[in-house]
């Protein structure tokens, strides 16, 4: 039987318990060893930062530094030029003084004796051309076209009691028949801007331009019914002095919407409600009337029945008062042009049939 072995303390290995030692030794030594590190580390940053902010308000400083270098060189500079420019003016002030030093007293009064002459030889032609101007026409409105014709029209703007009878019917709308029953039935702002109805328009301005200064005027607007440009003035001469009267009634025409027929007899009529009557008229129109005294039985004219309406308007017109025609040629009316043309010449006016582009 085998003898039972004691225990002794002995029993482990003494290298085992070595090894144990040595790994617990070197275990602490690693775990202080990270964590001084990682201090170190963490302190570097924090100095890197603050080395890496000191170095850029460095950069800053040298730089604004540049600048207030170039700065101040260019003060310098500028410096030095207006201490040049100051000299400069010196001299020219110097010389200026030895300039006026210089004149005598006689030469002073020959000057101011030739800018009095000057003076008034420009006041002189000052008041030729004002006396010329009020020749010519007032100055109370100003016209001024956009067409590219020159116009030797020859119509008659003399008088001292003139008429202006504008054509307000349906058919200044268009030139054009069919142009005309189509804008009939648009709006308001589309009839009023037709191109026809503007230039008839253009040419009232354009002769009250050029009326001269002590002429009384009316203006008249005419379809199936005559009504004045201003209101509350039928039958009664409006003076060019009242310029606000003139452009009222200018503003009136421009509110006027063509409509209706033509009613010529009824325009013409008109002329006996003046005391003294008109000396000069001027009729603004584009064809033929299309009513009379009696209402129409139909809806349209033929040509021999407007040629008639023509007749009776003519019959009732006033003797020796001069008719002005400013034709603007409707479509499908071809006698128009032939019978204004005649009426101007046995009332001894003047007949014009402009251009699209007048006045």
């Amino acid at each position: 039987m085998a003898r039972k072995r004691g225990f002794s303390t002995f029993s482990l290995s003494f290298l085992d318990i070595m090894s144990c030692g040595f790994g617990a030794v070197a275990l602490i030594f690693l775990i202080i060893k990270h964590e001084a590190d990682s201090q170190v580390e963490a302190v570097n940053e924090d100095l890197q930062a603050e080395v890496n902010l000191l170095q850029e308000e460095v950069n800053i400083g040298e730089e604004y530094m540049v600048r207030l270098r170039n700065t101040l060189a260019a003060i310098d500079e500028q410096l030095v030029e207006a201490q040049g420019l100051a000299r400069r003016i010196n001299d020219d002030v110097e010389a200026t003084r030895s300039r006026v030093e210089a004149l005598s007293d006689n030469d002073a009064d020959e000057k101011i004796r030739e800018l009095q002459d000057r003076l008034r030889s420009l006041d002189e032609e000052r008041q030729r051309i004002e006396d010329e101007n009020e020749q010519r026409g007032n100055d109370v409105r100003r016209f001024v076209g956009q067409g590219d014709r020159q116009y030797l029209t020859g119509l008659k703007l003399g008088g001292t009691h003139v008429l202006i009878l504008l054509d307000s019917s349906a058919s200044m709308l268009d030139d054009s028949l069919v142009n005309v029953i189509r804008r009939r039935n648009m709006s308001d702002s589309v009839k009023r801007a037709s191109k026809k109805w503007q230039r008839s328009l253009a040419t009232v301005e354009w002769l009250i331009a050029r009326f001269p200064r002590e002429v009384n005027y009316q203006i008249y607007t005419f379809n199936t019914e005559v009504e004045p440009a201003l209101e509350n003035t039928r039958a009664q001469w409006q003076s060019l002095s009242e310029r606000d009267k003139l452009e009222q009634g200018i503003e009136n025409l421009r509110q006027v919407i063509p409509a209706g027929g033509t009613n010529l007899e009824r325009a013409f009529r008109s002329l006996q409600s003046f005391e003294p009557m008109p000396d000069n008229v001027f009729l603004i129109t584009d064809g033929l009337p299309t009513q009379g005294a009696r209402a129409a039985k139909r809806n349209t004219v033929s040509g021999p029945e407007r040629l008639k309406l023509f007749d009776q308007a003519v019959a009732v017109l006033p003797r020796s008062i001069p008719i002005n025609v400013i034709l603007a040629p409707m479509e499908g009316d071809p006698l128009a042009a032939g019978k204004f043309w005649r009426l101007a010449q046995i009332s001894r006016g003047s007949f014009l049939s402009p251009s699209e582009d007048w006045p």
